[in-house]
Formats: structure tokens, C-alpha cells, sequence
């Protein structure tokens, strides 16, 4: 299957399914195209077991694979999608609540990483798999991350206050690089492990090269974000052409994401920086008919593929081990994974109470609005061979099915509940 093709049919699939679902299920819009995604997914499995001869899942199955889901995620969309949200995000707002922010976006990750591989080691082996701890916490650390477009979206319609919808918002773009930057980590010590044995993985997992690998992805790509935003920034203040300078950002995202592997930093990280310097100080360079017209296209873009995403999500079932060991441990693991988020969230937050004023409610919000998406099942699929990496990838896929479906759909209605809109009231004096 060509590129264009399969652009062309991931693009009517997602206007077909997002039309049936406004009219049929009238469930949020990425919500709706998942679950039609996986409906239509469980659709072929049962036409093929009545008409075997028609070969139909194994051909769907190999047009699913031949898409390639991982590089499609990280090294093509998330970049455009990181960015979208950041340059809609209020730098301001982030600055006020940066501790925060910053506190769960790096010890958050790191404590729901520890207690989602410890649990999950524990687990796969009472349920007769065996996952070595090494592999058991790269799963913590690519499930840990929050799904930012998710996120972004239900904070908006739930109408939820801003201070929560900064904090939620603002670690939701920063945790994806952070917790891709863990997932690297261990990853090279499991494989130095497999190739060169215990003292191999301690040279790799040494105070000087986490140290380097740290400083290189997370600084690296910040500052190659802000280059591009100011790069793109300087070159408004040049021009006044609306397709210009919307082509100028497009170009700047792309051009990220081209660099960040070859320099060895983090993409996402430096599609965040970029999104945040454009959407703060880049528009001060752009006229009010230009603002309008690219924000415009941001949109559409992030829409259309965000839609394309949740509806590959569904789609991708077919690359899924469904075997029941697997999915007996990956139901065990659902609950596993919620404690291990609400340690990540309430251990940062009491620590910050003590130097400010956080509202009751944020750690229940925080922790069952966690909801993990595309960029953890592209991970998963990145995993190297080893024993149990069809386990990790199936407990992965559930784990995101029901963070979606089920968290996805009574956040909204918690928000409301912890955070009841204030009436003001007036009257004559």
C-alpha cells in the first residue's frame, strides 16, 4: 500500500466514522472514532470465522501493519500534535503553576514508573509469564505518560477550573518527553543486559551516562524548539502573508522533527518549546488576519489528526496477541496502573502544599484524568524482541482501551462533581 493510499483510506475511514458516531453513538468525537475503529476491527474478526475463505482479517492485518504504527505516531504525528496543543496553551498559566508542572512531569513519571514495573513484574509472573523487572519498568515508563490530545479535550468541555486545567494540561505536554526519555534508558540497559550481562547494564545505567542522555534529549530539545520558534518568530516580523507564515510553521514542526533524531534530543520536548515561544511571543509578529488564518489551520490539523490517531488505535487490535493469559494479566494490570498514577500525583502534590495552595479534588482529577493513548501503544510496538514483549503489548493496548473508554468518559462528570461551577450572585445594592 502506497503512502497516498493509505492516507486516502485512514482519512475517509475517520469521516465515516466520525460522521455514524455525531449521528448514532453521539460520543466525544475521539471517543467515538476509537471505538468505531475497534467496532469495525471486531467486525472483520467475526466475518472472517463465518466466511474463512475469504481471508479477510489476514489481509486487513497486513494493511494495519503495513501502516507502521510506531514510526506513524513518534516520528510523524506527535510532533504536529504537541505542538498544535502548546501553541493553544497560556504560557502565563504555566508559569504560575511551573513547580507543579514540573514536579509531576519528572518525579510523577519516575514514581509511576517504580510502582507500575514492580506491580506489573509481580503480576505477570502470577499469571505464569515470564517479564524480566528491566522490561516490566520500560512498560511503566511508556505507560506513565498522559495522552495530551485526550486531555486537552476534556478539560475544554468539562468546563473545569483554570488553575486545574493548567496543571493538567501543562504536565500532559511535558510528561510524553519525559517519560519517552525513561523509556530509552531502560530500554538500553535491558538490551546491554541481554548482550553483555549484569555489568554491561550497570555501565549503562551509570550516574554518567544517565546524566548525558538526560542532558542531551531534555535540554537538547528544548533548546532546538526555541531555535525553531525563534527562527519562525523572526521571520513574521518579515512578512505579512497569511500562507507564508502558516507554511513557515508547518515547515518548523517538520523540520524538528527531522532533526531531533539525528541529534539524538527529544522531539517532543522540542515541539513543545516551539509550540509554547510561537504561541506566546511568534504572534506578536502576525497581523489579526493572519492570527485568525493560522489558527485556523492549527486546528483543522490537530482535529484531523487527532481523529486519524484515535481511529488507528482502534484499528491496530489486529497487531494485538489476544491470547487469555495475556489478557487475564493486562486486566490485572488496569488497576495496577491507576495506583501507580495515583502515587505519581499524590506524593508531588502533598509535597507542594507545603510551600502553596492546591484545591481538594486535584490528586482523584489528576489521577483518574490521566488517560494514556497513541504515543504508549507506539512504544510498546517499538519494544525489542525479548520474552514477553507480546504480554507487555497487549497489556499496553488494554490498559489505553480502558483509559480512554471508561476514564475518558467519567472524568468529565468527576471534574464537575469535585469542581462545581461557582453561580455568582447579584443583586441590588
Amino acid at each position: 500500500m502506497s503512502l497516498l493510499d493509505a492516507i486516502a483510506i485512514l482519512l475517509v475511514l475517520a469521516a465515516t466514522f466520525g460522521f455514524i458516531n455525531h449521528h448514532v453513538f453521539k460520543l466525544p468525537f475521539a471517543i467515538g472514532l476509537l471505538l468505531s475503529g475497534l467496532l469495525a476491527s471486531f467486525g472483520v474478526i467475526v466475518v472472517d470465522a463465518l466466511v474463512p475463505g475469504w481471508n479477510l482479517k489476514e489481509d486487513v492485518r497486513e494493511a494495519v501493519l503495513s501502516l507502521n504504527f510506531a514510526d506513524t505516531v513518534l516520528s510523524g504525528m506527535l510532533s504536529v500534535l504537541l505542538f498544535a496543543g502548546a501553541l493553544h496553551t497560556d504560557l502565563g498559566g504555566l508559569r504560575q503553576w511551573r513547580r507543579a508542572i514540573i514536579m509531576l512531569a519528572s518525579f510523577g513519571v519516575l514514581i509511576s514508573t517504580a510502582v507500575t514495573g514492580l506491580v506489573s513484574w509481580w503480576l505477570f509472573g502470577l499469571f505464569g509469564l515470564d517479564v524480566q523487572l528491566i522490561w516490566c519498568l520500560a512498560f511503566g515508563a511508556l505507560i506513565s505518560p498522559t495522552d495530551p490530545i485526550a486531555v486537552l479535550g476534556i478539560m475544554k468541555s468539562a468546563n473545569a477550573p483554570k488553575a486545574l486545567e493548567t496543571k493538567v494540561i501543562g504536565e500532559s505536554l511535558f510528561n510524553d518527553g519525559s517519560g519517552v526519555v525513561l523509556f530509552t534508558l531502560l530500554c538500553g540497559v535491558g538490551l546491554a543486559m541481554a548482550e553483555g550481562g549484569i555489568g554491561a547494564a550497570r555501565e549503562a545505567a551509570s550516574v554518567g551516562s544517565v546524566a548525558a542522555l538526560l542532558a542531551t534529549e531534555i535540554l537538547g530539545g528544548i533548546g532546538l524548539g526555541l531555535a525553531g520558534g525563534y527562527l519562525s518568530y523572526r521571520a513574521f516580523r518579515t512578512v505579512d502573508e497569511a500562507n507564508l507564515e502558516i507554511l513557515i510553521t508547518v515547515a518548523t514542526v517538520f523540520a524538528i522533527s527531522f532533526l531531533a533524531p539525528k541529534l539524538h534530543v527529544s522531539a517532543p520536548l522540542a515541539a513543545v518549546a516551539a509550540g509554547l515561544f510561537i504561541g506566546a511571543r511568534g504572534r506578536e509578529g502576525l497581523s489579526e488576519h493572519t492570527t485568525l488564518a493560522h489558527d485556523t489551520v492549527w486546528t483543522f490539523l490537530d482535529e484531523t489528526l487527532n481523529a486519524v490517531l484515535f481511529l488507528l488505535i482502534g484499528l491496530v487490535v489486529f497487531a494485538i496477541d489476544l491470547r487469555p493469559a495475556y489478557l487475564y494479566a493486562a486486566a490485572a494490570i488496569v488497576p495496577a496502573v491507576l495506583l501507580a498514577r495515583f502515587a505519581g500525583v499524590a506524593i508531588p502534590v502533598t509535597a507542594l502544599r507545603l510551600r502553596q495552595s492546591i484545591d481538594r479534588g486535584t490528586v482523584g482529577v489528576l489521577t483518574w484524568g490521566g488517560l494514556k493513548g497513541g504515543v504508549s501503544v507506539a512504544l510498546a510496538m517499538k519494544l525489542p524482541a525479548f520474552e514477553g514483549r507480546d504480554a507487555i503489548l497487549t497489556a499496553t493496548y488494554v490498559v489505553v482501551i480502558f483509559s480512554i473508554v471508561v476514564q475518558g468518559l467519567t472524568v468529565g462528570p468527576l471534574i464537575r462533581r469535585l469542581f462545581p461551577p461557582r453561580v455568582e450572585m447579584t443583586g441590588a445594592a
